[in-house]
């Protein structure tokens, strides 16, 4: 394994889950740092530094919802929930809380895998250049620019189709929930979802091949949305 080798910590408290979360990551070249418990997992990060959190909720001694609280009191390290509950209130709590993704068990080893890479990518993008931008597939987001095209054709937003795209794209791969959307693009006293689904019809009315079947900006039901991270 490589010195430089990105470092995973997973507080899981499941011997089952937590060795086939040990077994897929280390198998990819990851570092895996353990911890069962959500006040090791708290210690762990504080003196681990690692680049990713795999976090379970259903802890023995701290809801994994109060150490996601605590984790971003001084951390900005890309944090994946993954949880057996899987309600729509249980991801939205959990994202509110500063998860970046959510995965609901039982859940393959490809799309955990998948989600750390879109997660260190995202990491490595905000540490790396000072404003993010985004390409996947045709489309291209220059957000230093405040420049949009599809297919190299430039493509005009209005103030608030742009500002909910230009968050979408800061968070690329994330679940973004319609709370923050609401508050990053409306202010903190909005609260009326149908805002959101408004105007993230008309940006795949102008950014999608097919609007009625996105490819980029995707639905995750009752929770929020997630732009496709390029590749």
């Amino acid at each position: 394994m490589a010195d430089n080798a990105p470092t995973i910590l997973l507080i899981e408290d499941d011997p089952a889950i937590q060795k086939f979360l040990r077994l897929t990551l280390s198998a990819e070249g990851y570092q895996v740092v353990e911890a069962q418990t959500g006040n090791a997992g708290l210690l762990e990060a504080a003196q681990r530094q690692p680049d990713v959190v795999v976090l379970d909720l259903g802890l023995p001694d701290l809801d994994g919802v109060a150490v996601a609280r605590r984790l971003r009191e001084w951390s900005k390290v890309p944090l994946i929930v993954v949880s057996a509950r899987g309600k729509e209130q249980d991801k939205v709590i959990a994202l509110d809380a500063g998860a970046d993704d959510y995965l609901t068990k039982p859940f393959g080893a490809g799309e955990l895998l998948a989600r750390v890479r879109v997660a260190l990518r995202h990491a490595a993008a905000h540490r790396d250049t000072g404003e993010p931008e985004f390409r996947g597939g045709d489309l291209h987001v220059d957000l230093l620019r405040r420049r949009v095209t599809v297919a190299d054709r430039e493509v005009h937003l209005t103030r608030n189709e742009y500002r909910l795209l230009a968050v979408l794209v800061k968070h690329a791969g994330m679940v973004v929930t319609h709370r923050q959307l609401l508050k990053e693009v409306w202010g903190p006293g909005s609260n009326d979802v149908h805002y959101v689904r408004v105007y993230m019809n008309q940006l795949r009315q102008k950014l999608e091949p097919d609007a009625a079947r996105p490819k980029y900006l995707l639905t995750e039901p009752g929770v929020g949305y997630r732009l496709v991270a390029g590749e």
